[in-house]
């Protein structure tokens, strides 16, 4: 019997090219997002589609109603949505940080809380954190996202010792560069917030170098299968990582001291203030 799988954030970039895939390997697949005209095409492939915001519950809560009411189970809940909301942790307001971890965290935790009681139920279930390297290691003007990204990782880490002898595992998938519109996004967001402070040098040295590395980004294709590869084996990893610098930039953090990894990292924006 085909598994039945939820992904957010279906609309572009990762999201999309992950609900391609599984539908290609048979999965009955709901793709979610805010911008439905944009996934016509899953549409056309076979994907069920579904009108949800993250920060709205009423459609978190609607969309699992429905999915429960079409097919009586959720197997797989892959939490991608999310965003990087980019500038200077001085210049962000509160209410955009505030934004930035309803996105990438509360919306993501309140699904999870939605399934599990379908999950317990059938004594299975996998539960997809898409995370990032930076949820591990943290770049200057990116603290929101960051801090979005570590509290990812902490609660998939404590929900995976509490769901684990329900039969359900919790996944966190970690990508390092890829191709989508996310760093286009993160890098404008910078600019607009601290483009006109004492950051400024900074910041358009971090734009920069990120236009330089973008080509070497890896295709969101290598993530799909790292995915596809975490919900297929009987005993997945706690954590899987792809894509540009994702597992040099890890293994880094390991074994190098705090000071010397801000030595490296400040390398790169070499501006002043």
């Amino acid at each position: 019997m085909s598994k039945i799988v939820l992904i957010t954030g279906a609309s572009s970039g990762m999201g999309k090219t992950t609900a391609e895939l599984l539908l290609k390997k048979g999965f009955v697949v709901y793709g979610a997002a805010r911008r439905i005209d944009k996934m016509n095409d899953l549409q056309q492939l076979g994907a069920k589609i579904l009108c949800m915001d993250v920060t709205d519950d009423a459609t978190m809560v609607s969309g699992v109603e429905e999915i429960i009411k079409n097919e009586g189970c959720i197997d797989v809940l892959i939490n991608n949505a999310g965003f990087g909301f980019y500038g200077a942790v001085e210049d962000v307001s509160i209410k955009d940080a505030r934004y930035q971890l309803d996105v990438n965290v509360f919306g993501a935790v309140r699904l999870i809380q939605l399934v599990l009681p379908y999950m317990r139920k059938n004594q299975f279930g996998k539960i997809v954190n898409i995370s990032s390297i930076g949820g591990k290691l943290a770049n200057p003007f990116g603290g929101w996202y960051h801090a979005s990204k570590f509290a990812l990782e902490a609660l998939s880490d404590s929900l995976r010792m509490e769901v684990k002898h329900f039969g359900i595992d919790v996944i966190v998938i970690e990508p390092g560069g890829v191709k989508s519109e996310w760093s286009d996004i993160a890098m404008e967001n910078a600019r607009k917030v601290s483009e006109k402070g004492v950051y400024v040098t900074m910041v358009n040295k971090m734009i920069e170098t990120g236009k330089k590395f973008k080509e070497k980004n890896a295709e969101p294709e290598i993530i799909a299968n790292l995915i596809l590869k975490a919900i297929t084996v009987n005993k997945p990893k706690t954590r899987y990582s792809g894509g540009f610098m994702a597992k040099p930039l890890l293994l880094m953090k390991k074994i190098v001291s705090d000071k010397m990894m801000d030595k490296i990292i400040l390398s790169q924006f070499k501006g002043k203030k």
